[in-house]
């Protein structure tokens, strides 16, 4: 087995280590390429031969480490992202990032509460120099969701969440997105679907990407005609690269934009039943 060594390395420079995004299209393509890059590092970490390394490099000033330099730093993010608490999406790492580089906001569930709301508006008030981009990324498998999901299929479940307001407050979110998904589901596969022995798993899935597009969705809505955009995408814990649907496009990698309105929301879930990912669980 290959061992891989990931290296954050800064030198003393005149220009930055990766050239800064000038607007939200350069922000999301900069992510996309790091999450192929990492993606690609792992992908045959089980081959025989020489050890992998990748090298990402950090600007001395985001350390405090240039010469002379008083006072205290200054963030300069270049993309906000809203992701899940779950301790197996480092973020950062995930898209190839060093520190300084991403304002992350990481909530179970990924749901967009008043405090996230208010973190986000935060970022978008303060750091608008910088700041190009703003992003909802769910992953796959997530416990909520999934509870989410069972809790639906089995309402009895429900009763043991009761008196957990904390809990039940991230469930009943939750609950709307899954019920969107299931009528979905439902609506192009017929009723009998239900009775398939993948529909679970297809079912927490298709209900993982719908609500991270449904939040980016709300988010561009509270930003109105802010210059920020919005995009969503699911890191795939078994491939480690981010996945989005998309109508008629077989190449799903990558983050995508938000729909705008219901007419994209119609779009967004024929594309969701329609992707290879969500088919594949009920063949």
């Amino acid at each position: 087995m290959k061992t891989v060594d990931i290296i954050y390395r800064y030198e003393a420079r005149d220009t930055p280590a990766k050239p800064f995004p000038s607007d939200s299209d350069g922000a999301l393509l900069r992510l996309d390429h790091g999450n192929r890059d990492f993606a690609a590092l792992l992908d045959h970490i089980k081959d025989e031969g020489d050890a992998i390394e990748q090298i990402i490099p950090v600007d001395p000033q985001d350390l405090g480490l240039l010469p002379g330099e008083t006072g205290t730093l200054k963030q300069r993010p270049f993309a906000a992202i809203l992701g899940c608490s779950d301790a197996r999406v480092p973020i950062e790492l995930i898209f190839n990032e060093g520190p300084n580089d991403l304002f992350v906001i990481r909530v179970a569930g990924n749901g967009l509460g008043a405090e996230v709301l208010g973190s986000l508006k935060y970022a978008a008030e303060q750091l608008g120099g910088t700041l190009k981009l703003i992003v909802v990324l769910g992953h796959s498998g997530c416990g909520a969701l999934t509870t989410a999901v069972d809790v639906f299929l089995n309402p009895g479940d429900y009763l043991e969440l009761a008196a957990k307001h904390s809990l039940r407050n991230i469930l009943d979110r939750s609950l709307l997105v899954v019920q969107a998904s299931a009528n979905k589901l439902l609506t192009v596969f017929g009723p009998d679907i239900a009775r398939n022995p993948g529909y679970r798993q297809a079912l927490i899935e298709a209900s993982i990407v719908t609500n991270a597009a449904l939040a980016a969705y709300s988010i561009q809505q509270e930003f109105g005609t802010s210059d920020l955009r919005a995009v969503y995408g699911v890191y795939l814990l078994e491939t480690r690269q981010v996945w989005a649907p998309r109508l008629g496009n077989v190449d799903e990698a990558g983050l995508a934009a938000a729909p705008r309105d219901l007419a994209g929301f119609v779009d967004f879930g024929d594309a969701v039943v329609q992707s290879k990912r969500i088919t594949s669980y009920i063949k």
